[in-house]
């Protein structure tokens, strides 16, 4: 196993590296707290360290030292796309090297080799009841598979503890190679009638959840899934899930369960429900003005939602000072591929006309360094339909 491998030949100097830095620099403060801060979700908060990732305030997020369009531009892609493999993603991540396109394929023929989801978990997610979140079944489905944990197994059977990190591995690749079908399993069964899909074994990993929700072979879509699972792949270690996730797994609950943890965060309106709400308040101002409105009306209405003590969802970032580079890759994409959509154009007149409406009313601090409606500009909105819930 290639992850396996490199990771094994890195470890002990990775130890070394952990070992030096607390006995060197153990006694030194990271940072003050404030009272404001506790009450305030840790926010500027120095909790964990993360070598994978980082948020540049003048270049946006770094995965493993490199920038968005960098690795846009150096990680190895399917032949005829402009966006990477989530397997070579995946590598770099994981042993913080640039893969060639051999090791790509070879983390996703891994994904391949272990994407079988048991039956159990589609069992459980069936249990529910129809109107249950998609995020609840998700994580339901994720926290399901825990009784296939390899980490689990052996620690029960007396594992040494320098042989923890190959467990846990071995479930992370598991889990990962699930996932597409699990969550496209939710999506089928939510609002395409419950049709169920097999991912494909020619098909890379990105592209096999187009594949599962219905979109056949359309390259388009295919393209759209490895941008996206690439931009949102990473993103430090003090966010809620992150956060979440590292705090469970320290009582050495398997990947399973502090993943589970995780997405119970993500799930908040205030970390990735975040999306949802700027999906909802689009669509409303479309609904309010029955079609896109121009700038002057737009500006009108944002103000009067504002002196309502309504919310804006999605604009304001603690760190960046930059718009959003994710943001950026998404919009040059949309502009690319649906230009004429009414919701990517009203995305981009908010764009122009909210940040600095939120500037000048002090409602958001930096309303221009994040701008969640990204994930909306590529959204295809599809409606619920009847009959059968269930399979």
């Amino acid at each position: 196993m290639i992850i396996h491998d490199k990771i094994a030949e890195q470890l002990p100097t990775w130890r070394e590296r952990v070992t030096r830095l607390v006995r060197e620099n153990g006694p030194f403060k990271v940072c003050d707290i404030t009272v404001e801060q506790l009450y305030g979700g840790i926010r500027g908060v120095q909790i964990q360290v993360s070598d994978i990732s980082n948020v540049d305030p003048n270049q946006g997020i770094r995965l493993r030292g490199y920038t968005i369009p960098e690795l846009l531009e150096a990680l190895p892609r399917p032949r005829g796309s402009k966006y990477p493999y989530t397997g070579g993603v995946y590598y770099l991540l994981m042993v913080d090297a640039l893969p060639n396109a051999q090791q790509a394929l070879e983390v996703e023929n891994e994904w391949h080799a272990r994407s079988e989801v048991p039956g159990y978990v589609f069992d459980v997610i069936c249990a529910m009841p129809r109107e249950t979140h998609p995020m609840t079944l998700f994580t339901q489905a994720i926290l399901a598979m825990q009784p296939d944990s390899v980490f689990s197994r052996r620690y029960s059977a007396g594992m040494i503890k320098s042989d923890y990190w190959s467990s846990m591995l071995d479930d992370s690749l598991k889990l990962t190679a699930r996932l597409p079908t699990i969550a496209a399993y939710i999506y089928n069964l939510k609002y395409r009638g419950g049709e169920y899909l097999r991912p494909r074994p020619d098909l890379d990993w990105a592209a096999n959840f187009a594949y599962m929700i219905g979109r056949g072979s359309d390259k388009g879509y295919q393209d759209l899934c490895r941008l996206f699972f690439f931009l949102h792949c990473d993103h430090e270690g003090g966010n809620v899930s992150a956060h979440a996730s590292n705090l469970v797994s320290s009582a050495l609950s398997d990947v399973f369960l502090a993943s589970s943890a995780g997405m119970d965060g993500l799930a908040g309106p205030l970390h990735g429900l975040a999306n949802q709400e700027c999906i909802r308040w689009l669509l409303g101002v479309l609904e309010n003005f029955g079609r896109i409105p121009n700038r002057e009306e737009l500006e009108r209405y944002v103000k009067g939602e504002l002196e309502a003590g309504k919310v804006i969802p999605g604009y304001g970032h603690a760190v960046l000072r930059v718009t959003d580079p994710r943001f950026t890759a998404q919009l040059e994409f949309a502009r690319q591929t649906m230009a004429d959509d009414e919701l990517f154009k009203l995305v981009c007149l908010v764009y122009e006309v909210l940040p600095p409406i939120l500037e000048d009313s002090g409602k958001a601090k930096n309303p221009s360094g994040k701008n969640y409606a990204s994930n909306t500009i590529l959204c295809h909105r599809y409606d619920d339909v009847t009959g059968n819930y269930c399979r």
